[in-house]
């Protein structure tokens, strides 16, 4: 966000801002509502932590056509994000919702496959995409 509003381009930092954004703030949202299947109640912080961390996936797209991810940057940030699945579901570092403990495993493998999608999309909309529209 800083380099957007100085007009420079902070390539990492944009492959990881894109990736975390949405991977984050998505799986917020899936453990809350989770959460909120398996209480059998809504509570106003619950709710709330829902919609922002939804805007914050969503923030993560909005911006795409602003970056100028190259392939270095976009396969240091999956290295990363990958990396940090392993250090969170084989080391036990993961966020815990006391709730959904019984789910951690099943927990995990989405977790994989979010940080997939994630990839894919830093891949088709901040790396792919910029490339076709621009000289």
């Amino acid at each position: 966000m800083i380099g957007f509003l100085v007009g420079k381009n902070y390539k990492l930092f944009e492959a990881l801002a894109m990736l975390t954004l949405f991977k984050y703030g998505l799986w917020a949202v899936v453990m809350n509502v989770l959460t909120f299947i398996e209480l059998g109640e809504a509570s106003p912080a619950g709710l709330m932590l829902i919609v922002s961390h939804g805007a914050m996936a969503i923030q993560g797209l909005l911006y795409a056509p602003f970056y100028k991810i190259n392939w270095i940057h976009l396969v240091i940030a999956a290295i990363w994000t990958l990396h940090n699945d392993v250090i969170d579901y084989v080391y036990g570092m993961m966020p815990i919702y006391g709730s959904l403990d019984q789910y951690m495993s099943h927990i995990g493998y989405f977790t994989f496959w979010l940080s997939i999608l994630s990839i894919w999309l830093v891949y088709k909309y901040g790396l792919v995409h910029r490339t076709k529209t621009t000289p």
